[in-house]
């Protein structure tokens, strides 16, 4: 059913003033878990939307179109749940932290991390498995050193994002490539100009916060290791579900199928290992999620975690997220406040202000990655081509604004994804998430320099930057 009602700018911004003000005050003001406010602020744009005479086909229709298109996300993070605690029971994660204690330069820890995690992000194509797998593991080794976890995560989930904007592999770049109609490859070429002063910075960011000439560190690892050694196998065979992941990437098989087909390997392991294991036992670890029961409390809270119902929390705000932004598309909230602002923007730097500033707003609004790549691309291609830009300027725009900057929205579902997985809460990690911060204002340095801008064509006069393009001017 398609309802057409007339709605200002004026009153669309008030409303999505009011879901920001619901959302961020509930989230971030008085510390609640964020699926309360995001229903109080559907509540509110369902009421609104009543009040203007929309039907109720009309809300139930935006519900549905909004979860729609998070259906398959939603069951990656639940085959992820279980592939976290299959991974514990294997001696895989534990196998990993040993290792990573014996190759990674603990004096260096932080920037160590974020390399390793940009290596395998690049290789694996996903800022979500980075995290759920060896992010897992640097998260218990920088615990045992007594580093603060927020920065742990933070190296973590900027390796993870900068692998990710690196790698063909990555569903965000060909998503945004396919937006704006350019060519994969020349995507990602053309991302270096924001990624890699983001990714050098933040490299040195954390070499600075990383370095640590204690011994105290020393006798903690010790003393983990001995603990891992003994109540898990750490093996060279744990190894095999990681190698695994990377075939699967290497033969570009699908996240859905690569994690089954990794549950079922690291299940059929946990087997041979321990043959009296019973099937309801595994069931219930790959449900539930593994306890750890080491006789040493900082392990065993570390290592207890996985499982599908682990994720029924974030799958709940996810759902209830993509709701909601279903509602804000189905309305045209978002889209009435969009075309005015597209079509009144003469020159690059306000073009790449705008764009990066909006992919940022329906981050902050809808909480969904895919969406403020898609709906930005959507309302501002026309403008970046009239005002003499090429299309992979504004697929860059659409990365740095809208892809970076999901993990760093409490309620938005990288953020929420990688709270529940890290055990940090959103707000605690993101001031050390350099890697997202940085990206935009690099981008907008370009925009306002015009260092890296890709600019096409134009048979008229149009205005770019400080500087005008003129008639049959080429690159």
């Amino acid at each position: 059913m398609n309802e057409i009602k007339k709605i200002s700018v004026g009153e669309a911004s008030g409303i999505l003033i009011l879901v920001l003000l619901i959302m961020g005050g509930g989230v971030i003001g008085f510390g609640l878990s964020p699926q309360v406010p995001v229903m109080l602020a559907m509540g509110t744009i369902i009421l609104w939307a009543k009040l203007r005479k929309f039907s109720w086909a009309s809300v139930n229709l935006g519900i549905k179109d909004g979860i729609e298109k998070g259906i398959i996300p939603i069951f990656i993070f639940i085959l992820i749940g279980a592939m976290i605690s299959t991974w514990i029971a294997a001696g895989t994660i534990p196998s990993l932290m040993v290792l990573g204690f014996k190759i990674i330069n603990v004096r260096w820890f932080l920037p160590s991390v974020f390399v390793v995690c940009t290596l395998v992000g690049a290789a694996v194509g996903s800022a979500f498995t980075v995290a759920s797998t060896v992010g897992i593991a640097f998260m218990g080794m920088g615990v045992t050193m007594g580093l603060n976890p927020a920065m742990i995560a933070g190296a973590i989930i900027s390796g993870a994002i900068f692998g990710d904007k690196l790698s063909p592999l990555s569903e965000t770049n060909n998503l945004a490539s396919a937006v704006v109609d350019t060519e994969l490859f020349e995507h990602i070429k053309n991302l270096l100009w924001s990624t890699l002063p983001a990714g050098i910075l933040t490299a040195v960011l954390f070499m600075f916060m990383g370095h640590d000439d204690s011994n105290m560190s020393l006798g903690r690892i010790n003393r983990t290791v001995a603990i891992l050694n003994a109540n898990f196998n750490v093996s060279f065979w744990a190894i095999i579900p990681i190698i695994l992941v990377f075939v699967c990437a290497g033969l570009k098989m699908p996240a859905v199928p690569t994690m089954l087909l990794n549950v079922f390997v690291t299940s059929v392991m946990i087997f041979i290992q321990d043959p009296q294991v019973p099937l309801k036992q595994l069931a219930e670890i790959i449900t539930n999620g593994f306890v750890a029961k080491t006789g040493n409390a900082t392990v065993n809270t570390l290592l207890s975690r996985g499982g599908i119902v682990s994720m029924m929390p974030t799958v709940a705000l996810i759902v209830l997220t993509l709701s909601l932004g279903g509602l804000l598309v189905k309305f045209g909230l978002i889209k009435t406040v969009m075309d005015p602002l597209a079509k009144h923007l003469n020159s690059a730097g306000k073009l790449i202000t705008a764009g990066i500033f909006v992919c940022i707003g329906v981050n902050v609004f809808v909480g969904e990655q895919f969406l403020s790549i898609i709906l930005p691309g959507r309302a501002f291609k026309q403008a970046f081509n009239a005002g003499g830009l090429a299309n992979n300027a504004l697929g860059r725009v659409l990365e740095d604004g809208g892809t970076v900057i999901n993990y760093l929205v409490p309620w938005g579902v990288g953020g929420v994804f990688l709270a529940n997985t890290l055990s940090v809460p959103t707000v605690q990690y993101l001031p050390f998430v350099f890697f997202s911060l940085l990206c935009p204002l690099f981008s907008l340095l370009s925009g306002f320099t015009g260092v890296g801008l890709k600019r096409i064509i134009d048979t008229k006069t149009t205005l770019v930057g400080p500087n005008r393009i003129k008639e049959g001017q080429a690159n």
